[in-house]
């Protein structure tokens, strides 16, 4: 009987030591979720046995991928992400077969571009028998995140953990030697809000006081009621009428124009007025027919209205060179814009840009990974005052460079200008690459 407590001892100690090391990088092999497969990636992982293992750090390589349930989210949306280690850094280094199910994987995934930060992520305690001295099989860990803005979104596997309960409860740490690890997976967001293609024309840029105007429509909801109201600036007006848009979403419809202060006409869906589901202000004059006193002569003349336009200082910006292995920021500055808002009317403008993938030898760099700090300066004696839009990515969905509010009396010019700085990864190939910056004034 003496010698069974030592034999026993013996093999409970051989069955931590190999628990501990399959807890470094094993699992049993998890079904994906449906959805878009994201690449499998190499990286460097540096892994720790629990202390009383006895094992010293595990420096290896590790094969994994993210995937994701949907690659074309809306803002608000909830992303699935799956976290799967397809080759761990290291194969069971004792003779002993190691038993089924005794360790919960959790770990996160790195998000960049338009949205940072991290996704946690957990694996159900399940894994197959590993035998003596083999490989370890893949795991999976399931997270999700909600988008919160638009624009390229990458997903990069990060840090993981094993936690084993066998014999002892433990935990095996393994980080990404050089975070973060490549790309696996991209997303692209969208804001969530269809682009409103609704537009408004009039039949008469002025008429007398109680004189009708038509108003014609186009790109409306199909079978809609479609509000007409006057504007006195950014205020509604009493002067009011309904019409319906027809199976093509057009409509045509009169308003009377009973407010003197009237500066604009609009048109929209639903209880009251919304950019996503209106058009206009149209601009609308008021004319002054009040009566010539006798011995007096009435003086008119007339101001011609323009057009809004935009020109650029130049078609082409030189970004400054980075350094292969090195990468980081590639900068510049976006030629000079200038903007003439000669129309005199009620309506604002939005100037807006996207771009392309940079494309170089062999390889690309996402358009997510150009961001601009947009800058807006308004010349004198200009009845509207310029907004530069947010600092942040610009990418394939776009995002605001420069923008006037809708007033009483709006117009006159601008100067728009952005600092550029495209996030350039490390071991890109060199060679050129270009993209495509593409600038729309509405």
């Amino acid at each position: 009987m003496g010698p069974t407590p030592r034999r026993t001892r013996r093999w409970r100690w051989a069955s931590l030591f190999g628990a501990t090391a399959l807890a470094v990088t094993a699992g049993g092999a998890l079904a994906c979720p449906a959805g878009a497969a994201g690449a499998n990636v190499d990286f460097a992982t540096h892994c720790i046995p629990p202390a009383v293992s006895g094992l010293p750090p595990i420096d290896g390589t590790t094969t994994a991928s993210v995937s994701v349930d949907n690659t074309k989210p809306k803002v608000g949306d909830t992303v699935t992400v799956t976290y799967t280690v397809v080759t761990p850094a290291a194969g069971n280094p004792t003779d002993l077969a190691l038993p089924a199910d005794i360790m919960t994987p959790t770990g996160k995934v790195a998000l960049g571009g338009a949205q940072t930060g991290s996704v946690t992520v957990a694996g159900p305690k399940k894994n197959t028998p590993v035998p003596g001295k083999a490989p370890f099989p893949s795991f999976s860990m399931t997270g999700t995140f909600t988008v919160t803005k638009a624009g390229q979104i990458t997903l990069s596997p990060g840090d993981y953990n094993i936690h084993t309960s066998y014999i002892l409860e433990l935990d095996t740490p393994c980080t990404v030697t050089s975070p973060p690890a490549p790309t696996s997976e991209t997303v692209t967001a969208t804001d969530g809000t269809p682009a409103n293609t609704r537009a408004i024309s009039l039949g008469s840029a002025s008429g007398d006081l109680g004189a009708a105007v038509t108003v014609s429509g186009t790109n409306f909801t199909p079978g809609a009621s479609v509000t007409l109201a006057g504007r006195s600036g950014t205020t509604q007006t009493a002067d009011t009428a309904t019409v319906t848009a027809n199976a093509q979403g057009s409509f045509s419809g009169s308003l009377v124009v009973n407010d003197r202060t009237t500066t604009g006409v609009v048109a929209y869906e639903g209880a009251s007025w919304s950019a996503d589901k209106g058009a206009g202000p149209a601009a609308y004059v008021v004319n002054d027919t009040t009566p010539v006193p006798p011995g007096s002569q009435k003086l008119t003349t007339t101001v011609k209205a323009g057009t809004l336009s935009m020109s650029q200082a130049g078609d082409a910006v030189a970004l400054s060179a980075v350094d292969f292995g090195k990468g980081g920021a590639s900068t510049g500055a976006l030629r000079t814009v200038t903007v003439k808002d000669y129309r005199g009317g009620p309506a604002g403008w939005s100037l807006t840009g996207k771009v392309t993938d940079f494309t170089g030898p062999g390889a690309k760099i996402d358009a997510g990974k150009l961001n601009w700090t947009p800058t807006c300066a308004t010349k004198a004696g200009s009845p509207s005052t310029c907004k530069a839009g947010s600092a942040g990515a610009v990418g394939l969905t776009g995002a605001t460079l420069a923008s006037t509010p809708d007033g009483t009396v709006t117009g006159g010019e601008f100067t728009v200008d952005a600092g550029l700085s495209l996030d350039v990864p490390a071991f890109t190939p060199p060679g050129a690459y270009s993209g495509v910056l593409t600038l729309t004034l509405t």
